[in-house]
């Protein structure tokens, strides 16, 4: 099946924003049926706020990050909204995702890290 960007209409802020042929084909390969409905912005900010909803089940919504320790700072951190490689929810980091390299949520990241420490 081929794929077209979209462009979708924000339920909270109503401003337009595209869901991607990239995007809508992994949302296919993970069998969502779905379309997201909220702007990366929205998402971020329902997310931050603790709106987020799907995590509950998960102890919490708050996400950690991975890297190499936590840096708190004055200053904002841009962050990019990325499908996680693992499991498929929204992830948020703090560069670029490039699509040459899996993304993972705070979640899968750091069950690979555990992983991958074990050897």
């Amino acid at each position: 099946m081929s794929y077209a960007d979209k462009v979708l209409t924000c339920r909270d802020c109503g401003m337009e924003f595209v869901f991607t042929a990239g995007e809508q084909e992994f949302y296919a390969q993970k069998g969502f049926t779905n379309e997201p409905s909220r702007c990366p912005s929205c998402r971020q900010q329902r997310k931050s706020s603790g709106g987020g909803g799907g995590r509950s089940s998960y102890g919490g919504g708050g996400g950690g990050g991975g890297g190499y320790g936590r840096r708190e700072s004055s200053g904002n951190r841009e962050m990019y909204t990325a499908v996680c490689a693992s499991c498929g929810r929204e992830a948020q980091v703090p560069f670029v995702p490039r699509g040459d390299k899996p993304v993972y949520c705070a979640d899968c990241f750091r069950q690979q890290r555990q992983s991958s420490s074990r050897w």
